[in-house]
């Protein structure tokens, strides 16, 4: 496995509800390492340093390594809960992984050559379906992206999965359908709205509605 940022972590002695919100004050964030048929670890970590984490992209599709004393374990964030109103972390589930493990993670989608491609070129519009596609990957080489070459796609063309090269060793967790991840749609047309007339000017740039309405007048004073 590539070397792994590294977090520091502490034992929890004690669990439970009280024992989290004396954490929390202290800048804490209670968190649990489990799986790998192990015993779970109950842990904190300095808050800050788990926001540093998080402030770099792809948090939970990151593998670390926890150091707990002098033991060291590699794993995956698999969820972390927020603070409603702080918007920090309040507690993280790890998950242990080797470096032949199998994991499912969520994986960005890169587009290249979009300024190129054809279609965008005619005037059409870019749908992007999926931003992000779940894969199964080997947790000692997860990719950073998987990238679609826009170059060649012209209007009303589609990119499903089974169009893009994935690294080696990945697949797409869902395996029931191709899906698609980006279109090239055709241009919305707005209609024009139409003018509303009020009068039609005559050959002599007199508003006959106009002359209408004095005609009118004419009348009514020839019956007075």
């Amino acid at each position: 496995m590539s070397e792994n940022a590294v977090l520091i972590a502490d034992t929890r002695d004690r669990v439970g509800k009280g024992t989290s919100r004396a954490l929390r004050r202290e800048g804490r964030t209670p968190a649990v390492i489990y799986g790998d048929k192990k015993d779970p670890i109950s842990i904190s970590l300095e808050t800050k340093e788990i926001m540093k984490a998080v402030m770099r992209d792809a948090f939970l599709s990151t593998v670390y390594t926890v150091q707990v004393g002098s033991t060291k374990h590699n794993v995956l964030p698999r969820d972390m809960q927020l603070d409603p109103l702080k918007d920090t972390p309040t507690h993280v589930d790890f998950l242990r992984v080797s470096a032949k493990s199998q994991i499912a993670v969520m994986v960005v989608v890169a587009f290249i050559n979009e300024e190129e491609c054809l279609g965008l070129k005619r005037g059409g519009v870019l749908n992007v379906v999926r931003h992000e596609v779940e894969l199964m990957v080997p947790a000692g080489n997860i990719p950073d992206s998987i990238e679609i070459d826009l170059l060649q796609y012209d209007i009303g063309d589609s990119v499903h999965i089974s169009e893009v090269k994935l690294p080696e060793g990945c697949e797409p967790t869902i395996t029931d359908r191709d899906f698609t991840i980006v279109t090239v749609a055709s241009p919305t047309v707005e209609a024009e709205p139409e003018a509303v007339e009020e009068g039609v000017e005559t050959e002599d740039g007199e508003d006959t509605a106009t002359e209408e309405t004095a005609d009118a007048d004419g009348d009514d004073k020839s019956e007075d």
